[in-house]
């Protein structure tokens, strides 16, 4: 792994290491042998639950208890975590063994998901409570302020679609500006136009739905939807 990677890394992810193997070991899968990311994987699955708990819990001060645990399952999921990785471009930065390289293990979700949590338990490690809580809450802030108790478990194309519908405004156009990359390895950047907005939101992922909900949480962060 280049120090150039690791270096866009830690500018994408807004933290920079004090011990930069820690960063290695959290990119580091099982396939690669016994020095991998699975102890940080599982400080960091801790972690995560509980500052994702925390700030639900002032979010959403007249929640009960089983609305709170549905919006956390939301947030922690795997999907979730492999999302926020595409975002920090993750893939391109994961030691992994030969057989998991061949078999596309820089894209799959549960690979993506696991490094996401390894990577916060090594900020903890290298910092301490306070500064893994403001990156993992700037890392989910568009997510937190697009929940919503009525509706949990809707995701950010469908809340900015029923928004729109409410208002008597045009659906939203989702349009694809750039695709990138080998044909196994693709990202994809689209646009959301809305007609609310003199300008559009973009976003970049490797599949063009995971960017057109990006894209259209943006829209969502922009017009002020909670």
């Amino acid at each position: 792994m280049s120090d150039i990677l690791l270096t866009r890394l830690q500018q994408r992810l807004g933290y920079q290491f004090k011990d930069i193997t820690r960063l290695q070991l959290a990119l580091s899968h099982r396939s690669v042998g016994a020095n991998n990311n699975e102890r940080l994987e599982f400080l960091g699955d801790s972690i995560v639950n509980f500052l994702v708990g925390e700030a639900l819990f002032h979010q959403f001060p007249k929640a009960r208890e089983g609305q709170l645990s549905r919006l956390r399952s939301q947030m922690v999921k795997g999907e979730t975590l492999a999302e926020l990785a595409r975002e920090f471009e993750l893939g391109e930065c994961l030691h992994l063994g030969e057989g998991e390289m061949k078999s596309g293990g820089h894209r799959r979700d549960s690979i993506l998901a696991d490094a996401v949590e390894a990577i916060i338990g090594a900020i903890y490690l290298d910092s301490d409570m306070p500064s893994c809580r403001a990156r993992v809450l700037q890392w989910y802030d568009s997510r937190l302020k697009a929940l919503s108790l009525e509706n949990p478990a809707k995701d950010a194309k469908t809340r900015l679609q029923e928004y729109l519908q409410a208002k008597r405004q045009p659906l939203p156009d989702y349009q694809v500006v750039e695709v990138a990359g080998e044909a196994h390895a693709q990202m994809f950047t689209v646009e959301c136009h809305v007609a609310l907005l003199n300008k559009p939101e973009s976003a970049r992922a490797s599949s063009r739905r995971a960017a057109e909900k990006q894209s259209a949480a943006q829209v969502l962060k922009r017009l002020g939807v909670s």
